[in-house]
């Protein structure tokens, strides 16, 4: 199938899926990851109708934006994100996804300031708590969320999660369920600084799940574009 006939059926199972859950299919974005993919097939996706782009790394984003490979839609940063590149991103997109510690919360203030902007991020949940992965525990959200009056040319816009690896249909419910109550509760507390609208989860294998689970934002690649050759 071709990138706009794999868009379209996404954007269809995202309608159903929404609906299934009593949402309004809306609100529900389609963020499309664009690893690895050419700048021809990113502009594909977007005459497909796909609401934004993530990318991963910020090598292929620089090369891209001087491609204007993203233009019509939004570009977000979605990976792993160092400290010592923080300048190539800030200010080039409109949500840093992935702010997975202190450290980098501080470094992307730190170049936000200079640049006289405010930048858009989402907090990175290490929601399954695991060894390999980074971002934040969920134990360590609220305390961040309350340190955001120290970051004035940030604006937290919400939460992003990779859950561990799903072996069965389903098998990441629970972790989609903590991530919106996570959510809520934050929500509840209106922290200044904080505006909890975002709740980025779900990918290829598990976008359905995480739509029936109040995601908001599902970051495909592999479903659009096709398996990627890592080789």
């Amino acid at each position: 199938m071709s990138i706009a006939e794999n868009v379209a059926v996404i954007k269809q199972k995202i309608s159903q899926a929404a609906i299934a859950a009593g949402r309004n299919p809306e609100e529900i974005l389609l963020c499309a990851a664009t690893k690895m993919n050419s700048t021809e097939n990113v502009r594909l996706a977007i005459q497909a109708g796909v609401d934004c782009c993530g990318e991963n790394r910020v090598q292929e984003l620089t090369q891209k934006l001087s491609e204007n490979a993203y233009t019509g839609v939004p570009i977000h940063f979605i990976g792993h994100l160092q400290t010592n590149k923080v300048r190539q991103v800030v200010g080039k997109v409109g949500l840093i996804q992935s702010v997975d510690s202190l450290r980098l919360l501080e470094a992307i203030q730190l170049e936000a300031a200079k640049q006289n902007i405010t930048q858009n991020i989402l907090l990175e949940v290490n929601i399954g708590n695991e060894e390999s992965k980074s971002g934040f525990s969920p134990q360590e959200i609220d305390t961040i969320c309350q340190k955001m009056t120290h970051y004035p040319n940030l604006r937290l816009k919400g939460l992003m999660a990779i859950p561990p690896i799903s072996h069965f249909s389903g098998e990441n419910r629970k972790f989609f369920q903590e991530m919106l109550q996570l959510s809520v509760d934050i929500t509840a507390k209106k922290y200044d600084n904080v505006c909890v609208d975002i709740l980025s989860m779900g990918m290829s294998d598990d976008y359905l799940d995480a739509i029936a689970c109040g995601s908001t934002m599902i970051r495909v690649g592999t479903a659009i574009f096709g398996p990627r050759n890592y080789r």
